[in-house]
């Protein structure tokens, strides 16, 4: 049975991986609607023709007259940016959220009040608007696409929630793996962007370097998985080969393994509980291998500690948390910022503020302006 799927944030790299998902899917699903930025309109416009949507979501309002003037008239086009939030409660059976950013928020609480299936990618909505997000997502609506929270997800399905101890999250240990923080100090952006393992943005790969990624991983895996932040764990992987494991109380740990390949992850969020043939290799068990694992040095990298306070205080503190990253990655990368301060930045930011309960997006949006105009502030003064 085909599904249909709309892919928010198509021309980014979650997006063009999931489009070629659906390409070699032979019919399991269809692509009704895509939407994008505006910022690659030819890769959009190619994507609009290639796979037949109904639909295109453009954010930036220029740009979707451009797509508009390129597609066939059929093609409904929508412009501005209200489109992607509008475009995620278009008629489909699974929304898959690969936007990058809070700015997701809006278009994850549509697809929920619109009773699809979220395959959430968008980390950054759900860690943003948590409070928001749990209210109006039904039981199983919200599906991982994270690596990391995919093996998670699968690992879970062999036990019950009251038979868990504990969640321990990999990392790769990004670029700088084994530095001090001293020799973090001159850190450049074309360094911290040369991620080991992951093709990914250069938001979500310097947040891998500096490890903020991990700490909203931790954030996502309490929200995702109702788990104590004090039974998430979080231990040094180097060849990003498993991707999580879940301990149980009897002692033993269930680990979910497979070569680094969003593809996977992917396919499996796109059509669970059903998974696709052949969407990537599969080990070759006669190639000798050691896999690793140590613990996190959170002396050289605070982050995960900081997310995990932020967590645990909850309400608008995880926005706050990655709002105040956001602004220091961008100065970091504009060369206005040194490595270990963007942590050392928002963890200044989050001692100011004061923990308030979101009940809207409205709210959402307030502290992470607070957040921003803080962080600048902030970096300013550097």
């Amino acid at each position: 049975m085909s599904r249909d799927v709309v892919v928010l944030g198509s021309t980014g790299s979650i997006g063009t991986q999931a489009l070629e998902v659906i390409a070699r899917s032979d019919g399991r699903f269809r692509v009704t609607g895509i939407g994008a930025g505006g910022s690659r309109t030819d890769e959009l416009i190619a994507q609009a023709r290639t796979f037949r949507a109904e639909v295109v979501a453009v954010a930036d309002a220029a740009a979707a007259a451009t797509v508009r003037e390129a597609l066939d008239p059929s093609v409904k086009v929508l412009g501005g940016p209200q489109a992607m939030e509008e475009l995620a409660s278009w008629p489909c059976d699974v929304v898959l959220n690969g936007i990058t950013g809070s700015i997701g928020l809006a278009p994850t609480l549509a697809a929920l009040d619109a009773g699809r299936t979220l395959a959430l990618a968008n980390k950054e909505s759900l860690i943003a608007g948590g409070p928001l997000v749990k209210e109006r997502a039904a039981p199983g609506q919200v599906v991982p696409v994270d690596s990391e929270h995919s093996a998670l997800w699968q690992c879970l399905a062999a036990g019950r929630s009251d038979q868990v101890r504990r969640l321990v999250l990999t990392a790769s240990g990004g670029p700088f793996l084994g530095k001090s923080r001293a020799q973090l100090e001159d850190v450049t952006p074309a360094q911290a962007l040369a991620h080991p393992t992951w093709d990914m943005g250069p938001v979500v790969t310097v947040n891998s370097a500096t490890l903020v990624n991990k700490g909203l991983e931790v954030i996502e895996a309490h929200l995702l998985f109702d788990v104590p932040y004090a039974d998430i764990a979080v231990v040094v992987h180097r060849q990003s080969l498993v991707h999580s494991m879940v301990e149980w109380v009897d002692g033993s740990t269930l680990a979910q393994a497979s070569p680094p390949d969003m593809r996977l992850p992917i396919a499996l969020a796109l059509g669970w509980p059903e998974r696709m043939p052949d969407v990537a290799p599969a080990f070759d068990w006669s190639v000798p291998s050691s896999w690793t694992f140590e613990p996190l040095d959170e002396a050289a990298f605070p982050a995960v500690g900081l997310a995990r306070d932020a967590g645990e205080h909850g309400g608008d503190a995880p926005a706050v948390f990655n709002a105040a990253n956001e602004e220091c990655v961008a100065a970091f990368l504009a060369g206005n910022l040194r490595f270990p301060e963007i942590v050392d930045t928002v963890a200044a930011v989050l001692a100011e503020h004061s923990v308030r309960i979101p009940t809207s997006p409205a709210d959402v949006l307030d502290a992470e302006t607070w957040a921003r105009t803080a962080a600048r502030t902030r970096i300013g003064a550097n």
